[in-house]
C-alpha cells in the first residue's frame, strides 16, 4: 500500500505541479524513480518523453527531453541531450552539451555547447566551450580546449587539443593537432599533423611543428651520432620544408646538358673560416666551404636567400654535378691528349724502325761499297804491275 502511495505522489507531481505553476516562475521538481526501467531525472521535463530507455540519468531543465528508447545516457545541464531519441552511452555536461544529437552513441561532451549539433556522429569526446559544436555525423574525434574542432562537421579520427585547434577543418580526417590554434586553417585537409603551427587550408599529409620566426632551433635525440644503413641525405628548401631529393627522371623535365661550367668555377673561392655562433661543447671548429655572398655573383641559383632577400647558404649538394661535369670533360680531354700521345710514340717508333731500317741499309751499302772499292783497289794495283811492267820491256826493247 505504501509503495502504491509513492508511486501516486510521483504521478501526481509529474502531472499537476507543472500545471499548477505559471511557467516564468515554475519552480524545478525531482522525479526520481528506481527499479525497472532504472531511470533517474532531476529538473524540469528531464527524460519526459523516455519510454524504454534503460539506465539514463538526466540532471537539468529539458535534458534527455526526447529520449525514448536510448540507454545508458548521463546528462548534466540545460537541455544536454535535449534532442537524444535512440542514442547509446553517451555523456553530456554543460549547457545544451550534445543538444541535437539523436542517434549517435558513445559520445562524451564536457562544456557549454559542446557537440552541440551532433546528430549521428559517435564515439566523439568534446571537453571545452563548443569544441566539436558543429559536428554531425563525424566519429571518433577526441577534441579538447576552447572551441577546438569547432566547424567540424563529418571529419572522422581527428584529435586536437588547445584552444581553436583545429578550428576550420570540416570534413578532413585523420588530423592531429597540439597546441594554440594549432592547425587553425586546415578546412578539408587530412593526415596532417601540426603542432604549435597554424598551417595552411591546403595541407593534407603534412607535417608541421613550430611556427616561423618562434622556435630558432630543432633538437629531435635519436638523430646525431646515429648512422642509419642505406639512408639518403636529407635537405631543407627555402620555406623550411624538410625532405630528400628526387632524382628519377619521373619528376623531372628539361633535361639537358650542364654543358661547360670550368670558367665559372674558377671564379668561386674556396676558404677555411669558423662560425662567430660556438658550438655546443664552447669550442670554434675550423670550417671549409664557400661565402654565399660570393657565389651568389656567379652563381645565383646555387644559393638560398632569407626572407629579406639575403643570401644566406649555399646549395652545396647541387655544385657536385658541376663538379662532375668538369671532371667529365677533363677526363675526356686527357683521354683525347693520351690518345694523341699513344698515336704519337706509335708514329715515333715506326719512325724509329724506318731509321733503323735505313741505316742498316746504309751499313750494308757501305760494307758493300767498302768491299767494291777494296776490289777495285786490287784490280787498279794489278794493272799499275802490268803497266810498269810494259813499261820496262819497252825501255829494254828500245836499247
Amino acid at each position: 500500500m505504501r509503495k502504491i502511495t509513492s508511486r501516486l505522489s510521483c504521478l501526481f507531481l509529474t502531472l499537476c505541479l507543472p500545471l499548477a505553476i505559471p511557467a516564468n516562475v515554475r519552480a524545478q521538481y525531482i522525479i526520481t524513480e528506481s527499479g525497472s526501467p532504472y531511470r533517474t531525472a532531476t529538473g524540469y521535463e528531464a527524460l519526459v518523453s523516455n519510454t524504454t530507455g534503460l539506465y539514463n540519468t538526466a540532471n537539468g531543465y529539458q535534458v534527455l527531453f526526447s529520449n525514448t528508447t536510448g540507454n545508458s545516457n548521463t546528462a548534466n545541464g540545460y537541455r544536454a541531450l535535449f534532442s537524444n531519441t535512440t542514442g547509446n552511452s553517451n555523456t553530456a555536461n554543460g549547457y545544451r552539451a550534445l543538444y541535437a544529437n539523436t542517434t549517435g552513441a558513445n559520445n562524451t561532451a564536457n562544456g557549454y555547447r559542446a557537440l552541440l549539433l551532433n546528430t549521428t556522429g559517435s564515439f566523439n569526446t568534446a571537453n571545452g566551450y563548443q569544441a566539436l559544436y558543429a559536428n554531425t555525423t563525424g566519429f571518433n574525434n577526441t577534441a579538447n580546449g576552447y572551441q577546438a574542432l569547432i566547424l567540424n562537421t563529418t571529419g572522422a579520427y581527428n584529435t586536437a587539443n588547445g584552444l581553436n585547434a583545429l578550428f576550420a577543418n570540416t570534413t578532413g580526417s585523420y588530423n592531429i593537432a597540439l597546441g594554440y590554434a594549432a592547425g587553425y586553417n586546415i578546412t578539408t585537409g587530412s593526415q596532417n599533423i601540426h603542432i604549435g603551427n597554424f598551417g595552411y587550408s591546403d595541407d593534407s599529409n603534412v607535417i608541421r611543428i613550430g611556427s616561423q620566426g618562434s622556435q630558432t632551433k630543432a633538437y629531435i635525440a635519436g638523430i646525431s651520432g646515429v648512422t642509419a644503413s642505406g639512408g639518403v641525405q636529407v635537405f631543407v628548401n627555402a620555406s623550411g620544408q624538410l625532405g630528400t631529393l628526387t632524382s628519377s627522371k619521373r619528376f623531372k623535365s628539361g633535361i639537358k646538358d650542364i654543358g661547360s661550367a670550368g670558367d665559372k668555377l674558377m671564379k668561386l673561392r674556396p676558404v677555411t673560416f669558423r662560425y662567430k655562433e660556438a658550438a655546443e661543447n664552447g669550442t670554434h671548429p675550423l670550417q671549409y666551404g664557400l661565402i654565399a655572398e660570393e657565389v651568389a655573383k656567379v652563381y645565383p641559383e646555387l644559393v638560398q636567400y632569407d626572407k629579406d632577400g639575403k643570401p644566406f647558404t649555399v646549395y652545396y649538394h647541387l655544385l657536385t654535378p658541376l663538379l662532375l661535369s668538369e671532371l667529365q670533360k677533363e677526363h675526356r680531354q686527357n683521354a683525347s691528349q693520351q690518345a694523341e700521345l699513344a698515336n704519337f710514340k706509335q708514329r715515333e717508333i715506326k719512325q724509329q724502325a724506318e731509321f733503323a731500317s735505313l741505316k742498316q741499309q746504309f751499313v750494308v751499302q757501305q760494307q758493300q761499297q767498302t768491299a767494291q772499292l777494296a776490289a777495285l783497289q786490287v784490280k787498279l794495283n794489278q794493272l799499275d804491275r802490268v803497266v810498269q811492267a810494259s813499261n820496262s820491256e819497252l825501255r829494254l826493247s828500245q836499247k
